[in-house]
Formats: structure tokens, C-alpha cells, sequence
């Protein structure tokens, strides 16, 4: 037996010539967030589809809820709630009406469907838009009415491609209350799995990722720009590489320590660098990536990002 709601060994993927995943394994454990990252084209929507029963690998295996996502596809449906970039709503039902068909098609019942679908339609502020055709409803709306849908049979597993993608910052802070942005894995994910080029390229929690990649960092703006070469020349006997300057603001990775920030406060004003503003930071999900994958994360297209709760 295992606590692991998803079990991922092996994973293999082609499309032609085209090696969408090289033998990706991972685990979810049950009742925890696992949140997957990857630029476009890394395979990790690929790895969401099969787990999902809507493509199937090429070889190695999957297991969700301990049901293999090939050989019991049909019992796993049951089991799974997805929910994708794009709102899938019917536009010529109402919010209600579509929440009562999940309801249905789930073999809920009329009566729980009903209930159910009162309740999310409350708890995603959607009650008074729920007499409505979704197709008079703004583009956070329907997602909103999407994530919904997704939860109606209070499934073990849920799969969110981008879960916040077009709503209003309320309705963002409202969903990460019910559970893909770099932020939203750092705030929300138990564990995190970084995917690129169809393999994955490291795991871990936020803090362990972060840890791979170094210690705080130092950020001082200056009062004027023209200090830069000053400050740079003061900073490099304290950092652990040669500080950037970008304007104004000059940025040092740095060894935690007692008396850091007043001794470097000091050497900046012996050199006559006048400071604006100086803060100690931890490294980012955003710094990570860079380093894994060589790019930012909002380089070119944005990185595709996907969270499972199990």
C-alpha cells in the first residue's frame, strides 16, 4: 500500500519525431498540493492529460487514487476533477443549470445536484448571476463557473491548469482558499515538480528548490544612479559573486549573517554611495527557474504551470 494519491514511474510520451516526455516519474502524496512547472513545450500538459485519461502514454505507468489511468480509465473519470486553462461551460445553460448537469452526469441525484450546485455557486460569488445563461457572463465568470464544475462530486484528485487565470484579484485570493503563476506554486504547492524537455529537472518544496540555487540576495536602490560603480566596487568584498546593476539598483548574492546589512549600509557610505532603499531577499520561484531552464519564466510565451490537489 501507499499514501501517494498519484504514482507516476516511467512516463513516456511521442508525438512523431517529437519527444513530448523521456521516462518522467513523480509522486503526489494524498492530501497535499503538488504544483508542476515547465516552459511551453516541456511536457508537463502532456503528463496532466495522460493522468486525466485524456491521452495515453506511450510506455511506463500511472496510478491515481491506485487505479491505473489506462486500464481503469472509466473507474478514474469518476475520481478526478479537472479543470483547464479555458472555461468549459455550456453558454446556452445557466450557471446553475450547468452545475446541476455535472451533477447529473455524475449520478448525484437531482435533489444533491441541486444542493451542490447552490452551494459552489455561493461559495464562488456567483449567486446572483446563477438564473443567467453562462454566455452573458464575463470572462472571470465563467471561470470561476468552470472551477465550480470541477468540484461538484468532491473528487480525491483535481487537476488546475492555471486555476486563476482571468479573475479579478478577490476572486484569486477566494480560489487559493478552495485549493500555476510562479507565486501561486510557491504559496500553495506542498512539493513542487520542474519539468523541462519532457524529463524532470529537479524537486522539491519552495524552500528546497530555492536552496539549490543559493542563499538571500541584496537589493539596494541608490539615490542616483551615477553611485552604481561605487556601490559595486564596495559590495564585492561582501557578495558571493559580482553585484548587477540594473539603473539604479544594484543586486549581490550574499551569505546570511549577524551585522550584514549595517556593514554594508557603512561601506556604502564610505564610498559615497547614498542609498535609497536596501532589503535582504530569498530567492523567488522566478530566480529558480531561471537557473533550471536558462530563460525567466515570462520569457517568450508564459511557462505552463498545472497544480493537483490529491
Amino acid at each position: 500500500m501507499t499514501d501517494d494519491a498519484i504514482v507516476v514511474e516511467g512516463l513516456e510520451k511521442s508525438y512523431g519525431a517529437v519527444k513530448a516526455l523521456c521516462g518522467v516519474d513523480f509522486a503526489a502524496p494524498t492530501g497535499s498540493v503538488l504544483g508542476l512547472l515547465g516552459p511551453n513545450g516541456a511536457g508537463k500538459t502532456t503528463a496532466v492529460r495522460i493522468l486525466s485519461t485524456l491521452l495515453d502514454p506511450d510506455g511506463g505507468t500511472a496510478r491515481v487514487t491506485g487505479l491505473d489511468v489506462v486500464k481503469d480509465a472509466a473507474a478514474l473519470r469518476a475520481q478526478i476533477g479537472l479543470a483547464g486553462q479555458y472555461a468549459a461551460v455550456d453558454e446556452n445553460l445557466t450557471g446553475f443549470e450547468n452545475l446541476e448537469m455535472v451533477g447529473r452526469l455524475y449520478h448525484l441525484g437531482k435533489s444533491e445536484s441541486r444542493t451542490r450546485a447552490d452551494e459552489l455557486l455561493e461559495r464562488f460569488d456567483l449567486t446572483d448571476a446563477a438564473k443567467r445563461p453562462a454566455k452573458t457572463y464575463s470572462g472571470g465568470m465563467r471561470r470561476r463557473l468552470d472551477l465550480a464544475a470541477a468540484l461538484v462530486a468532491r473528487p480525491p484528485v483535481l487537476f488546475l491548469d492555471e486555476p486563476t487565470t482571468g479573475l479579478d484579484p478577490r476572486s484569486r485570493l477566494a480560489m487559493w482558499e478552495t485549493t500555476q503563476y510562479l507565486d501561486e506554486a510557491d504559496r500553495l504547492a506542498d512539493g513542487i515538480v520542474v519539468i523541462d524537455h519532457g524529463r524532470v529537472i529537479a524537486e522539491g518544496t519552495s524552500d528546497e528548490l530555492k536552496n539549490q540555487i543559493g542563499g538571500e540576495r541584496i537589493e539596494i536602490t541608490l539615490e542616483d544612479p551615477a553611485d552604481a560603480d561605487a556601490a559595486v566596487t564596495a559590495l564585492a568584498p561582501l557578495a558571493e559573486d559580482r553585484p548587477a546593476v540594473e539603473g539604479n539598483i544594484v543586486r549581490a548574492p550574499v551569505r546570511r549573517r549577524h551585522g550584514l546589512i549595517p556593514e554594508i549600509v557603512r561601506s556604502l557610505d564610505d564610498a559615497g554611495a547614498s542609498i535609497d532603499d536596501i532589503a535582504l531577499q530569498r530567492p523567488t520561484l522566478d530566480d529558480v527557474f531561471l537557473v533550471l531552464t536558462g530563460h525567466a519564466a515570462e520569457e517568450e510565451e508564459a511557462p505552463e504551470k498545472e497544480e493537483v490537489a490529491a
